[in-house]
């Protein structure tokens, strides 16, 4: 392909984001966890024309702050058993601590509710299983937080790829970047916690204000950041090159700089794929190359997915110089990231009209995890996993 042709192919308008509800035709539904994502999202769907009628936290200080920017008559619930059997309500968002994903999901299917579901999908592999096989018993549209999925220009690099721009994939490389001081303080909380609520199924301890300020660093409660970040990443590798979970894992990391938490906030997995292989690195202790990217090498040309867009880089030509290092002036095609914030969530709308499937199934969400778990595993045994 010649420069015109990638960039003819990489500009092709894919997504025409449209609101599909009027004004007397507007879904109803409940939001449960409204912290940082959850609060993200539950103004997301309200800006899209969704009515919030009920918010449901563990933590005072966030539901109040939820009802505050919600309609007149939004009620608030510490049981999310109770907001899920409103009768009303059309979906139900889950933006929860991970370890609370499964019970949700089941309840909400168990009541006939729609749902959107955040991400990490699941705990484990095992969990993962339960859950597509519990979604796929009933007629509900689950859509899981991975918004790569719903993003135009990872769209059309996947086309690029597709149609044979870089060449065969040999290796790809996944990387998160942040220099990131988790909230590990260990002062009393300001404001009610439900602790217990909070618990849920998981193990029973004293109130521990670090665990609840930064209860991704413990497994109780999450994967830690390795499926935290890495189901997004990893499943970007998987559908990019055509993949589905990997053949094994290893990984070696450490607790660098959060020396209260358990789970690394520094790592390398390495996984094997039958006709490549793949690494995902995170370093939250420091912002060079900030954020995230993805880059794929191949024997044509390399391309870099990252927050901004993507960019591909023209390989050297062996014979004339094989140590050639490309650059900058090797940029042949390019798109930038321009609007994709609520397409995801626009997505999850159209489909539970439409009832067609949304962009990321349960499938796809239990796929993109399965890595990031078998590398849990690895890192936390000190063993190579394989699946």
């Amino acid at each position: 392909m010649n420069r015109r042709e990638l960039l003819v192919g990489a500009t092709a308008p894919l997504f025409i984001p449209r609101s599909v509800f009027g004004a007397n035709d507007r879904p109803t539904f409940g939001i449960i966890g409204t912290g940082n994502r959850g609060g993200w999202l539950h103004t997301a769907f309200m800006k899209l024309g969704a009515h919030c009628a009920a918010v449901c936290d563990t933590y005072e200080p966030f539901m109040e702050k939820a009802r505050s920017i919600s309609p007149a008559g939004c009620k608030t619930y510490a049981d999310y058993h109770e907001l899920i059997d409103r009768k009303e309500l059309d979906f139900v968002v889950v933006a929860t601590p991970d370890h609370q994903h499964r019970p949700m999901l089941f309840a909400a299917l168990a009541a006939g509710k729609d749902v959107y579901l955040e991400k990490p999908f699941s705990m484990n592999i095992a969990q993962s299983a339960e859950m597509v096989s519990a979604v796929r018993k009933t007629d509900r549209i689950v859509q899981v937080g991975m918004q790569r999925r719903s993003m135009p220009f990872i769209y059309a690099a996947k086309k690029l790829i597709d149609d044979g721009a870089l060449g065969k994939v040999w290796h790809a490389r996944a990387a998160w970047n942040w220099n990131f001081l988790e909230w590990l303080d260990t002062k009393p909380l300001e404001g009610k916690l439900d602790w217990d609520r909070f618990l849920g199924e998981a193990p029973k301890r004293p109130l521990d204000p670090k665990r609840f300020r930064w209860w991704r660093g413990f497994y109780d409660y999450s994967g830690g950041n390795m499926t935290d970040q890495g189901t997004h990443l990893m499943d970007v590798v998987q559908w990019m090159t055509g993949n589905t979970s990997p053949q094994s894992a290893i990984c070696s990391g450490a607790v660098s700089r959060a020396v209260l938490a358990e789970a690394p906030d520094v790592f390398t997995a390495v996984f094997n794929y039958p006709s490549m292989m793949a690494t995902w690195t995170l370093c939250y202790t420091s912002a060079y190359d900030y954020d995230w990217s993805v880059t794929f090498q191949g024997e044509k040309a390399t391309m870099v997915l990252n927050r901004k867009g993507y960019r591909i880089f023209k390989e050297p030509v062996p014979s004339a110089a094989p140590w050639t290092a490309g650059g900058a002036d090797t940029v042949i095609a390019e798109m930038a990231d321009h609007d994709s914030a609520e397409l995801h969530q626009q997505n999850f709308l159209d489909c539970i009209k439409s009832r067609q499937q949304p962009n990321c199934t349960v499938e796809i969400a239990a796929s993109a995890v399965a890595g990031p778990h078998m590398a849990n595993i690895a890192y936390r045994e000190g063993r190579r996993v394989t699946a």
